[in-house]
Formats: C-alpha cells, sequence, structure tokens
C-alpha cells in the first residue's frame, strides 16, 4: 500500500484556546469545507472533544457521489493536537494530525496527513489524477475561510 503525506501549515491571528476551541468542534468543519464536498454530520455526541469520540459525516468528494465516513478522536492533548483516524470511509488510511503552537503573532497550525487509497495500482492512478489535487484544493480552501475568519480582523 503507497502511503501519501499532505502538510499545510498556516498562521493565524489569534491564541492558541481560541484555535483549539474552533478546531477541536466537529461543528465548524462545515464551515472550512468546501461547498460542493457536501458535507454534512449524520452522527455526533454533541459533547467537547474526547480519545474515542466517534463522528460519523456523508461527503460527496467526486461527481456528487455520497460517501458515508466515520472518524474517530484517538489522541487529544488539550490546546495543543489532535488526531482523527478513519475507521470507515473512502480511503484504506487516514490519519489527520492537527498541531496548535503558541508564536510571537498568535498559532501556528499544523496539519499533517498519511493517507492511502484501496484498490492498489488503480488507487495510485487516482491520486496522481484526482485525489492529491482534490485534497490541495480542501486545504486550500481551509486556508482561505481560516484567514477570513481570524486574520481579516482589523
Amino acid at each position: 500500500m503507497k502511503v501519501y503525506t499532505k502538510e499545510t501549515v498556516q498562521h493565524v491571528n489569534a491564541s492558541v484556546e481560541e484555535c483549539w476551541t474552533f478546531f477541536s468542534s466537529p461543528r465548524n468543519l462545515q464551515k472550512i469545507t468546501p461547498k460542493d464536498m457536501g458535507f454534512q454530520i449524520t452522527d455526533f455526541d454533541n459533547k467537547p472533544m474526547y480519545a474515542g469520540q466517534i463522528i460519523q459525516y456523508k461527503v460527496s468528494p467526486l461527481l456528487g457521489l455520497k460517501l458515508s465516513w466515520m472518524t474517530v478522536i484517538t489522541y487529544v492533548k488539550e490546546n495543543s493536537y489532535f488526531v482523527d483516524e478513519q475507521r470507515f470511509g473512502p480511503y484504506a488510511l487516514w490519519h489527520h494530525k492537527h498541531f496548535f503552537e503558541a508564536t510571537e503573532n498568535g498559532t501556528k497550525m499544523t496539519d499533517l496527513v498519511h493517507y492511502a487509497l484501496p484498490l492498489g495500482f488503480l488507487g495510485r492512478i487516482m491520486n496522481s489524477l484526482l485525489v492529491k489535487n482534490k485534497l490541495k484544493e480542501i486545504f486550500d480552501y481551509r486556508c482561505v475561510k481560516v484567514d477570513e475568519m481570524f486574520n481579516s480582523k482589523k
């Protein structure tokens, strides 16, 4: 299985605590996800993030095809990092680490995703043709939305 890595770093003009409050809430994920993804939470216990928390979604990443996706929050260190991992969904592997680090001017946020696709050789072709570009588009959109919400304040 070929494992790919996607890393993004963004500086946010907000405290680690403010960033944590926003990004550790699954309810806010829809606000920073492109509309064409059809992102919808279908099951979530509405509790503050904790290790073992299960979140279920519907997403439409390609051609309007609705897919079910279940993630589990596997690690949480408040105001520092959390990890979500796919249990069921479109990837053979999805391991997403979210890091928050205080800086002089706010917070450095780092997303590090390790992912793999099913179907062996066909999955590698799909990554080259579609998936890696779609992930770039999603994280670029997220960066713009976060800038609008946090970095545009006067």
